[in-house]
């Protein structure tokens, strides 16, 4: 079983796990250009828990296994997307920085079917070159939508989800 839960300042540590064994893992797979120069930071994680919209996903003894936001509202870099278009204009959440520590599997399938509970439009976006991340989108039954512009400027892979 994982249960998700809202994510704490004493969690913090697990939080940064997690965005350190990610960063890990896109290496391993050739994804040398996302999370790069520190990001996530541990600033960014801290003003993510005080906002309220950081997540941790734990298991049956409330041992961390992963971490992700969802953050319900505009995401000011979907405004613009290119080579194709969001399936609808309806009010949606917005999944950010999933991340796993490596401890089991099946968490990021557990964070998509959480989010799902909460808000029935999904929209993510990834870098070309994450592949678990655009497999398990795929997987579970986002659309690729086209390209949009992350605040530095470089592009990522839209997916949207409407259940």
């Amino acid at each position: 079983m994982i249960a998700i839960r809202h994510a704490t300042l004493a969690d913090l540590p697990a939080v940064m796990e997690a965005y350190d064994h990610g960063r890990a893992l896109m290496r391993a797979q050739g994804n040398a250009t996302q999370w790069v120069n520190g990001y996530p930071t541990e600033e960014l994680a801290r003003h993510e828990i005080a906002a309220g919209h950081s997540f941790l996903c734990v298991d049956e003894a409330d041992r961390p296994l992963g971490t992700f936001c969802l953050i319900h509202g505009e995401e000011p870099t979907y405004r613009h997307i290119e080579q194709g278009t969001w399936l609808n204009d309806g009010p949606y959440a917005t999944l950010h920085r999933l991340a796993t520590n490596g401890r089991r599997r099946g968490v990021g399938k557990a964070c998509l079917d959480w989010c799902a509970t909460r808000c029935a439009n999904l929209r993510v976006d990834t870098h070309s070159d994450n592949i678990a991340m655009n497999r398990l989108l795929e997987r579970e039954g986002f659309l690729r939508c086209g390209i949009i512009y992350v605040a530095d400027g470089t592009p990522r892979v839209a997916y949207q989800k409407v259940y």
